[in-house]
């Protein structure tokens, strides 16, 4: 957009230097987010059930919580094959097992919602940080799930 402005600006007269963008991603800093006390309660629930599964014998699965979008005495613990996440793909003229990528769902709640408030959000800040790692507290503050997970579950 920059590049094709400066162009037309180029063009009226009115611009006569040099456009060299760097371009850098954003994405990691996006992610690199102080934990919320569910990260925590999450995270060290995988690696628990992890232990778990390996101690039973169950390798080559997924360790896989459920039930998130619920307060942490109600999430599910348990295992899920690797196999049962693959799908044959054709890549470089041979048939390959792959883990499909997941796409953001178009039609899905946490989309849908993004849509409806992106045009008040491109103008206005509405976001939600209660600060840094928030582990004792109130509920209502230390114990929150993910938008995109509540969206995804309502």
């Amino acid at each position: 957009m920059v590049a094709n402005e400066l162009k037309k600006r180029a063009e009226a007269g009115t611009y006569k230097g040099k456009f060299s963008p760097l371009h850098h991603f954003f994405g990691y800093e996006g992610r690199c987010a102080f934990p919320s006390n569910f990260d925590a309660d999450y995270c060290y629930s995988l690696g628990y059930n992890a232990v778990l599964l390996i101690l039973n014998g169950y390798t080559g699965y997924l360790s896989k919580i459920s039930n998130l979008s619920k307060p942490a005495s109600e999430w599910n613990a348990g295992g899920m094959p690797i196999t049962k996440m693959m799908n044959i793909e054709r890549r470089h003229g041979e048939d390959k097992p792959v883990i499909k990528k997941a796409l953001v769902e178009l039609d899905g709640g946490p989309f849908k919602f993004f849509a409806d408030n992106r045009d008040n959000w491109a103008v206005e800040t509405a976001y939600t940080y209660p600060g840094a790692i928030q582990y004792y507290g109130p509920a209502e503050v230390c114990d929150l799930t993910t938008k995109t997970l509540k969206l995804e579950q309502e």
